[in-house]
């Protein structure tokens, strides 16, 4: 309704039901009045009888004795009874008369109740009206947003489906460049094989001609024997078997896992014993610390959403720069061979790759769908893997900043590592106990170790023969990659692992390991003897994370009450 047309027709319709109203007592009002004239009339006439009947008895005091007395009384009693009777009819009148004035106060009671009533439908009704038209003005609204989301999905679909087809396209010319990849591979495996027959084939004619005694070592490390061959391979077999056999007789008692880590290179490695520096890294738990392959520079993460660089190279603290970006607390963090770039996991489902020299955020890897705690370079540092809480581990690919590989693990990743310089062999610890191996050129995982406890860290030795693990079962495994075998534990009565991403570090020797605990210590152990070195102690909070520095030696250590120390001498 426009206008003040709902106005007229509220006026109309009040209108209508006051004549209806009204109309109802319209016979009551004109006999009342007529009661009301009734009443005068037979006031005037009980007046008049009154002034008769006042005469009569004059009249009758002095003709008592009269003969018209007997008809005079007569008359007097007729008046009498009439009186009488109007007296009646009267009070009869007047009692109706105040019913009727009592049903009208009821009634205008009523009418005016009615009235207030109106009044206040006739507020509602406004009220109401200014509703309906806020709420049409809002749906309105609301329809041309969801017209405009509507128009935004569309686009958004176009643009899902064509990134489809490419997808699709790009994914088939990668398979056709593979399959063109092995073939070429095969071929030139074949030529070498080739060239290396004919090789030594050739060295055979040479020794034949020239010096019968000489050998020689092709190009794949061959070695090709003249006519004494056979002379020169049993003399050094016999120098092999007495150099076995005086090891042997030097140590009877040894084992087979004492003779595995005695194969380990051996660096030399001071052990730290004293804090050299002590500082507050964050402003709240330290999650990850890790060194610089190439400067005294130490990085940490912490749940204050940011990943600091710190120089010690001046044997004191100095911030280098706050890496910031990411929107959770920073988990992992690790630097590539060339110490140019460092990759830092964040409990936002996400990864970050930034620039140390300058500080700046290059690439946000995102595509997990859980937690992510652990980020490494994988061989090169345009390529990165992510291990996260959605059972999944992602290969990056900084130049085309994609996904290139996602691999379903069965289970939640806490760290992994990558066991050679190209980063073709994956090595992941998971929630279920299980130490995973995969072939970046393979789907399925290769093999897997089980142990007893969930697997918090892992870290490998500097020529990756040997994968230390931290075990939630207050135990630290050292595992023979080349035999799949654990071949030592450490453990100590007063050593509990502190978290769940608990990280655990081999030294730059190979020889000591380090890892920290839920007391506050930092517990060293040495590979060899399996014996407790050093434990560590000036944390005040449960030690989350530890690294060492390739070159000096100088341990680095987080709390989760924000303090880093670094231990050594500088």
């Amino acid at each position: 309704m426009e206008g003040g047309e709902w106005r007229s027709n509220i006026i109309r319709q009040i209108q209508a039901r006051n004549k209806y109203e009204t109309s109802a007592f319209q016979d009551i009002i004109s006999f009342q009045s007529r009661l009301f004239d009734n009443v005068n009339t037979l006031k005037n006439e009980n007046l008049q009888l009154t002034l008769i009947n006042e005469r009569i008895k004059y009249s009758n005091t002095d003709n008592v004795t009269s003969s018209g007395a007997t008809a005079a009384t007569e008359k007097i009693q007729v008046l009498e009874h009439k009186i009488l009777a109007q007296q009646e009819e009267l009070t009869s009148l007047h009692r109706r008369r105040g019913e009727s004035a009592q049903q009208i106060i009821n009634l205008n009671d009523r009418v005016h109740e009615l009235e207030r009533q109106l009044q206040n439908k006739d507020v509602i009704i406004s009220e109401n009206t200014a509703i309906t038209a806020s709420l049409r003005a809002e749906i309105q609204m609301y329809e041309n947003n969801m017209a405009e989301l509507q128009g935004l999905n569309q686009v958004l679909r176009d643009e899902h489906q064509a990134l489809q087809i490419a997808f699709a396209s790009i994914e088939e010319k990668l398979r056709k460049a593979q399959d063109e990849n092995r073939a070429l591979v095969d071929r030139l495996i074949k030529y070498k094989a080739k060239d290396a027959d004919k090789m030594n084939e050739e060295n055979e004619h040479f020794l034949k001609s020239s010096n019968p005694t000489a050998f020689f070592i092709n190009t794949f490390g061959r070695v090709s024997f003249g006519k004494k061959s056979d002379k020169v391979r049993k003399e050094l077999e016999e120098a092999a078997r007495e150099s076995g056999s005086r090891s042997s007789a030097e140590s009877p008692g040894s084992s087979s896992e004492d003779k595995l880590i005695e194969s380990m290179p051996f660096y030399t490695t001071v052990l730290p014993t004293k804090v050299a520096l002590k500082f507050d890294a964050h402003d709240g738990e330290v999650n990850a610390v890790k060194w610089s392959p190439t400067d005294r520079v130490v990085a940490t993460g912490g749940a204050d959403r940011k990943v600091k660089l710190w120089d010690v190279s001046k044997s004191m603290i100095e911030n280098r720069g706050n890496l910031v970006g990411s929107n959770a607390g920073v988990m992992s963090v690790d630097f590539d061979s060339t110490g140019a770039y460092i990759v830092g996991a964040s409990n936002d489902f996400a990864s970050r790759v930034w620039t140390v020299a300058d500080q700046r955020l290059r690439h946000t890897l995102t595509g997990h769908s859980g937690k992510v705690m652990a980020a490494k370079f994988l061989g090169e540092s345009t390529k990165v893997i992510t291990g996260s809480h959605d059972r999944t581990l992602k290969i990056w690919d900084l130049r085309s900043k994609s996904c290139t590989e996602t691999k379903f693990v069965g289970s939640s990743c806490n760290d992994l590592v990558t066991s050679d310089g190209a980063g073709s062999t994956i090595i992941s610890g998971h929630f279920d106990k299980t130490i995973r191996f995969w072939d970046i050129r393979t789907e399925m995982s290769g093999n897997h170790i089980m142990l007893q406890g969930k697997v918090t860290s892992l870290d490998l030795n500097r020529d990756s023969n040997y994968l230390l693990a931290c075990v939630r079962d207050d135990t630290i495994q050292l595992i023979d990659l080349r035999m799949n075998t654990i071949v030592r534990s450490f453990s100590h009565e007063s050593f509990k692992v502190g978290c769940d991403w608990s990280r655990a570090a081999f030294g730059p020797g190979g020889r000591l390991v380090a890892v920290g605990s839920a007391d506050g210590a930092v517990y060293v152990w040495n590979t060899h003897t399996g014996r407790v070195e050093s434990i560590l102690k000036d944390h005040s909070l449960a030690v989350t994370a530890v690294s060492w520095h390739p070159q000096s030696g100088l341990l680095a250590s987080v709390d989760r009450g924000k303090r880093a120390l670094i231990w050594g001498d500088l």
